[in-house]
């Protein structure tokens, strides 16, 4: 989507767009980066918990591999090993617009709301798996969207993650990396059974043509690469292209790939999917 319009139906064109490149203020155990987002590229070493166990594979070699891959790219890494506890990231306490991405921070609000009709598990499929805007429109007004930034940052201790200033338009929350893998945490071991399969079942049954229109298979949900996850793009004067995947991989890895380009969207695509492929190849490693 364009700078404004989430909640005015903009055109399908360019509908969803206002994905927020990721980042965030690392937890106690972790060495955060003191990196401009102008200028922080390749050039910065992964920063690696204490959790790292034998026998797991190298997250720091593997988010490195990964950003070797990305070039001169404005990308942002984080992987948390939900086995283990470890976690590494590249820029992953740097904060960006975060798009569609928001729509998780809402999802899980609202199934922590209390009971939840039919119609809002509509919305909610609609708008996590084709990321549909009008579906994420409506649960914005339903639910307290732009409160429910805060009630999940608080919850979960979200550090990076903050609401809109202008509060029509959740496509402008703010995330990082590092709190995008700490909310697939939650998810998947903190929600009630129900709450976590209903989440997983709507990322997971994502199709590759969104609701406006926009092809979802890269970064995470390229082809062959078993992850399921919530994607995000967003073109946003004078920034240019923010493109976005954040999931889970393997039931094992959360994962949260963000970036910001000046090039088309193809390329974009075919550069944040190399990411994410040379990220997981790493993470086979052992």
């Amino acid at each position: 989507m364009g700078r404004r319009g989430w909640l005015g139906g903009l055109a399908l064109a360019i509908a969803g767009v206002c994905v927020a490149a990721a980042a965030m203020t690392s937890p106690s155990t972790h060495t955060a980066l003191s990196v401009d987002p102008a200028t922080g590229h390749a050039g910065d070493a992964p920063t690696v918990s204490a959790g790292d166990a034998v026998g797991a594979p190298d997250l720091s070699a593997a988010v490195a591999r990964a950003v070797e891959a990305a070039g001169e790219a404005d990308v942002a890494v984080s992987v948390l090993d939900l086995a283990t506890g470890a976690r590494a990231d590249h820029r992953g306490d740097v904060a960006f617009p975060s798009a569609s991405l928001s729509k998780l921070l809402v999802a899980v609000d609202v199934l922590g709301s209390g009971e939840v009709d039919e119609e809002d598990r509509e919305l909610l499929r609609r708008a996590l798996g084709a990321s549909d805007d009008d579906a994420m429109n409506a649960l914005w007004t339903r639910h307290d969207g732009y409160g429910a930034v805060g009630r999940v940052a608080r919850r979960v201790g979200l550090t990076r993650t903050r609401a809109p200033a202008d509060g029509t338009q959740w496509g402008e929350v703010e995330l990082s990396a590092d709190d995008l893998a700490l909310l697939y945490r939650h998810v998947l071991t903190a929600l009630p059974e129900a709450e976590r399969d209903f989440l997983v079942a709507a990322l997971s049954a994502a199709p590759q043509v969104a609701a406006d229109g926009f092809d979802q298979a890269f970064g995470l949900l390229a082809p062959g690469l078993g992850a399921y996850a919530k994607q995000g793009w967003m073109w946003y004067e004078p920034a240019g292209l923010y493109l976005h995947s954040a999931g889970v991989v393997d039931g094992r890895y959360a994962v949260a790939l963000l970036s910001r380009h000046g090039t088309a969207v193809d390329a974009a695509g075919d550069l944040l999917t190399g990411v994410a492929r040379d990220l997981l190849a790493g993470l086979a490693e052992r």
